[in-house]
């Protein structure tokens, strides 16, 4: 672990290789697992806001689910997720032809219907934040299901925190993301 302003980051960020890959995986990190995806509590309001936009894109088995649930759960630890539909798939997603999980809010965004992507979670997987009252974690989340993610991500050489700089950036701003930058080059040496 290694320490950037209040975060402490896991190398393991550096060491692994990765890079989505969903024509192998059909989005599976969104339908498998025993949990919705982690929301952070601004989150809330920006998904009650675009809800009314993203619901075209979902199923009639979503919107009830939602109707029933609520747009966000409160976890018996008191932490906020999505909703998940019979414990497996997140309420959020849609399915393309070819049965692809595909996320509704960055379905809406990349339209330009709506300004807010997905929630940072969901952008920044497979890296998860864990919150502390004196720092956040910052870690790589390996999972078997993204074992395709791990083998183009080593193809194509690029490493997990390359992958997410976009997210990594949206969460803890460009001068962190620099910083990151210039551990990874010191770390590889």
């Amino acid at each position: 672990m290694f320490q950037i302003k209040n975060t402490l980051v896991s190398e393991s960020i550096i060491e692994n290789d990765f890079v989505c890959n969903l024509s192998a995986c059909k989005g599976a990190c969104c339908v498998e697992g025993d949990a919705g995806a982690p929301l952070e509590s601004h989150e809330v309001a920006k998904i009650k806001e675009v809800y009314p936009i993203i619901k075209q894109y979902l199923s009639d088995t979503s919107i009830a689910e939602i109707n029933q649930q609520g747009n966000f759960i409160t976890t018996t630890a008191g932490d906020l997720e999505t909703p998940l539909i019979n414990g497996k798939e997140c309420v959020y997603l849609t399915f393309d032809q070819n049965k692809t999980a595909l996320c509704s809010f960055e379905k809406a965004y990349k339209a330009g219907l709506i300004s807010w992507r997905k929630p940072i979670s969901c952008h920044l997987y497979p890296v998860r934040t864990k919150d502390f009252s004196e720092f956040i974690s910052v870690n790589y989340d390996k999972w078997d299901i993204c074992d395709d993610a791990c083998i183009l991500g080593k193809e194509l050489k690029v490493p997990v925190y390359k992958f997410v700089k976009e997210a990594l950036i949206r969460k803890f701003g460009k001068e962190w993301y620099s910083e990151l930058e210039l551990a990874a080059e010191d770390f590889k040496e």
